[in-house]
């Protein structure tokens, strides 16, 4: 969850995802205010079922190096998220860059998760 705070900051991609996702700065505040406890929670249990899976086919592959980690991060990666998020584009019409942006973030999380978790198991 750490690197998607950073990721989807503005210091790095916030301003330009709030663009890509039509997102005011108001309709964000608005957000927050609502209350956002139970979208993290779901969040973050969403995030240890994927690092769990992760953990699973780190285990398979037999990975114990940073490297064979992050490949394993990336099979999955390349398998699960860069094809079925590609659906937000072919039929809910959503921007491309966004696409790009959302799946990049994904990337990077299952590239580290898979290289901490080969060397630390």
């Amino acid at each position: 969850m750490a690197i998607g705070a950073f990721w989807y900051s503005p210091l790095l991609f916030g301003k330009t995802w709030m663009k890509l996702s039509n997102m005011s700065p108001k309709q964000l505040e608005d957000a927050k205010k609502k209350g956002m406890t139970k979208a993290y929670i779901i969040s973050f249990i969403s995030l240890l079922v994927m690092t769990y899976v992760l953990s699973h086919f780190v285990d398979y592959t037999e990975a114990t190096t940073a490297l064979e980690g992050a490949t394993a991060g990336f099979w999955l990666w390349l398998g699960f998220i860069a094809t079925i998020m590609l659906g937000r584009v072919l039929w809910e019409g959503k921007p491309v860059k966004l696409y790009v942006l959302n799946i990049a973030h994904y990337l990077v999380v299952l590239l580290i998760a898979g290289a901490i978790l080969a060397v630390w198991a």
